[in-house]
């Protein structure tokens, strides 16, 4: 007999892993657009979002377009556009189009670059000005002044880099052709070798290493397609690419106007023990620390069978990856130098050889701690933000939002090797192509544009969860905490526990009303009497909050677990008779806490009555049979 106890013991404890292990991707809680506060805007016509800038004042953004600059205030619903005006087009008309949009150091200035007709154009913009004026001045001139060269793409990655009176642009090209690579502009202009070979840019990242700035980079993210054939390949390989700033290209008729610096790296993302492999880049959200080598980079992958994953690295290990491996393929590329040189001009003309034949080191970049993806599901993600605003607070939790294909988007807990899918938002009623996303850190405003449209929403909505301290804490919402009374905006004496969601500290005192491990429903609101006819049929329902709970209905001695929709737990009876009589009660349980959501009590009446409410009844069953189809 106590071997049998133990063996269901152990059964029961692998069992409550398995749950627990295939709900770490499941959202714990979905909201709509009617459960969390949405705000939306239609966007201007003139083409699709370039920037989402942050207001000054809450609840205020400015969208800078192709054309035109709209400020948006979400507090009064109302938003004032304006066409941009090109200082170098006053004397003569001339058509442009912004692709770049950077803020620079100096308040409420940005930078604009795109295309004057087929020339490139490169100013500055006072966001506060009312009739938006763009001008060049003595730092952007080299970059106004280029002619010709790459048509500048939307939604490509771009830095500006400033040093003193000096401003470089770098931005990337994708694609297939000759131009594909980084490219900066400014008073050295440098692009990339042509290489033959298809690469699409997800992002780039300025590093100042400090001491001596011929050393600071700027570091390139992109997946390549694979020149391998084979069946068994990946479509895509993931790079991380690095060159130098200092870099003004080689000397005349040998490397030109090209980069000597560049050196490329693999990126590794997969769990070789779960066989798991991801190769395709999506996109990369970076967050920055006051020391270089810890700042860090979200990567979000895709693999070959629609699975998507987060791999975390740092520019420590990256750095060192380019400064101690090996180079692919080539033995005399030993003898390149690794560090940036102060005149790249100056490389000998067998050093400039070497660089042409590879610039792919052999070593893979992998994780932080080489660590497997601290994410992988089956959803199809397309972007990645990372609230960095823990960093200045030294949390050891970060927030992670990922988009999906469809317009819905995952808020996730990332905390120690924990990650943890809070909820899901769906801001949109129908399917949706979201172009990009943007937090403010202090209001916990989230900022979704689509190509017609610009979406407020609160992901800060500690007011969804009203059922108590337990409800409050089982969220694991590192912005929300139990104040005693309320979930509210999280302070520094409110309660939460973002690592385990333990609501066990519900029940100290000192830090919060108490409330019973069971929780009774409100029967003035839930709990009612139903008279059925023998032998009809009925159901049951309660509603789901939590899809990390487990719901089931209770009577008598008897309980049953119920099945499961998006957001009813369903209960159905074949045939009232005597032994169904009774009172109902649907529960649920999670991680210890139990809670009872819906109390019924039925009673059979005769048939005079069952004539009269069987086609009701059937009418409410209805759309459960229809959806169970």
């Amino acid at each position: 007999m106590s071997f049998l106890f133990l063996s269901l013991s152990v059964l029961s404890l692998c069992l409550s892993c398995f749950i627990e292990a295939n709900l770490s991707n499941v959202a714990r809680r979905t909201f709509t657009e009617k459960d969390a506060e949405v705000k939306r805007m239609p966007l201007p016509k003139d083409g699709a979002p370039v920037r989402i800038l942050l207001g000054d004042r809450p609840d205020t953004v400015t969208v800078v377009g192709p054309s035109h600059v709209t400020q948006f205030d979400f507090q009064n619903h109302k938003n004032e556009g304006n066409a941009v005006v090109l200082s170098k087009c006053k004397e003569k008309d001339c058509d442009y189009h912004i692709a770049v949009v950077q803020r620079t150091t100096k308040a409420e200035e940005v930078f604009l670059c795109g295309a004057a007709g087929q020339d490139m154009f490169a100013c500055c913009m006072n966001l506060t000005d009312e009739r938006p004026t763009c001008t060049s001045s003595k730092q952007t001139q080299p970059i106004d002044s280029t002619k010709g060269g790459i048509n500048i793409k939307e939604g490509e990655p771009s830095v500006l880099v400033e040093s003193g009176e000096k401003v470089d642009l770098y931005v990337t090209y994708s694609g297939s052709e000759e131009q594909v690579g980084i490219h900066r502009f400014g008073e050295h202009r440098v692009g990339p070798a042509n290489t033959n070979k298809e690469r699409h840019y997800v992002g780039l990242l300025p590093i100042k290493e400090g001491g001596d700035p011929t050393q600071d980079k700027v570091y390139a993210f992109y997946r390549e397609r694979n020149s391998d054939s084979e069946l068994d390949s990946d479509t895509w390989l993931p790079f991380v690419s690095r060159v130098c700033t200092a870099d003004v290209g080689g000397p005349k008729n040998n490397l030109q106007f090209c980069w000597t610096s560049q050196m490329n790296a693999r990126l590794f993302c997969g769990d070789p023990d779960r066989k798991q492999h991801f190769s395709e880049l999506v996109d990369v959200a970076t967050v920055e620390a006051k020391w270089w080598p810890d700042t860090r980079v979200y990567g979000l992958f895709r693999n070959e069978w629609g699975m998507s994953a987060v791999c975390v690295y740092t520019m420590r290990d990256i750095n060192n990856t380019f400064a101690t491996s090996p180079f692919k393929d080539n033995k005399e590329s030993k003898k390149r130098p690794r560090e940036c040189v102060k005149d790249s001009k100056a490389i000998s003309s067998d050093m400039l050889g070497i660089i042409k034949l590879t610039s792919e080191v052999k070593d893979w970049v992998r994780p932080e701690n080489n660590t497997a993806p601290l994410l992988s599901n089956h959803h199809n993600y397309t972007h990645i933000y990372v609230d960095s605003s823990h960093q200045q607070r030294n949390d050891e939790h970060t927030v992670l939002f990922l988009t999906e294909q469809k317009g819905g988007i995952h808020k996730v807990l990332h905390v120690k090797t924990q990650t943890f899918v809070i909820a899901e938002y769906r801001p949109f009623n129908h399917s949706a192509h979201i172009l990009s996303i943007t937090l403010d850190p202090f209001s916990r405003k989230l900022y979704v544009t689509t190509k017609h449209e610009l979406v407020q929403m609160d992901v800060g909505n500690c007011g969804s969860y009203t059922d108590g301290c337990e409800d409050c804490i089982l969220a694991r919402d590192p912005y929300c905490g139990w104040n005693g009374t309320q979930c509210i905006h999280k302070t520094h004496d409110s309660l939460q526990d973002v690592t385990g969601g333990d609501c066990t500290i519900c029940e100290k005192p000192e830090k919060a009303q108490r409330h019973s491990r069971l929780t009774q429903a409100d029967t003035s609101k839930g709990g009612h009497s139903v008279l059925l006819p023998a032998e009809s049929r009925y159901f049951l329902s309660c509603p789901v909050s939590s899809h990390h709970a487990q719901y089931s209905w209770h009577h008598g001695q008897k309980s049953t677990s119920c099945t499961s929709n998006e957001d009813q737990c369903i209960f159905l009876i074949d045939s009232m008779n005597h032994e169904q009589e009774g009172t109902y009660k649907c529960m649920s349980e999670e991680r210890g806490f139990t809670k009872v959501l819906s109390e019924v009590r039925l009673q059979m009446g005769n048939r005079a009555v069952g004539l009269l409410s069987g086609p009701l009844v059937w009418v409410c069953l209805l759309p459960f049979l229809v959806g169970s189809l």
